[in-house]
């Protein structure tokens, strides 16, 4: 196992990440940590702040073909039988 060089005693932080991730934590505090309140703050502020927002309605999920789930999978990628010896 490979082990850190002597001088790499303390981990190194990236200042911009750093604000990146402290602002996204303030950002989920103030909408309650509730993803979809969080959505609804980033709308609001996007239409606050003249961009185009879009929001399309939800989709269902298309139905799988008649038969589909009882196909055999194709023979290409089935595990081959080991071979039989020939006494």
């Amino acid at each position: 196992m490979a082990q850190p060089l002597p001088e790499e005693k303390e981990r190194w932080e990236d200042p911009i990440v750093a604000e990146v991730r402290r602002v996204r934590e303030e950002l989920f505090a103030a909408a309650g940590y509730d993803l979809a309140e969080f959505c609804r703050r980033l709308r609001e502020q996007q239409e606050r702040e003249g961009h185009a927002t879009v929001t399309r309605p939800p989709r269902r999920p298309e139905r799988e073909p008649a038969g589909f789930a009882h196909r055999r999978p194709n023979k290409r990628i089935q595990p081959t039988a080991p071979k039989k010896r020939r006494g």
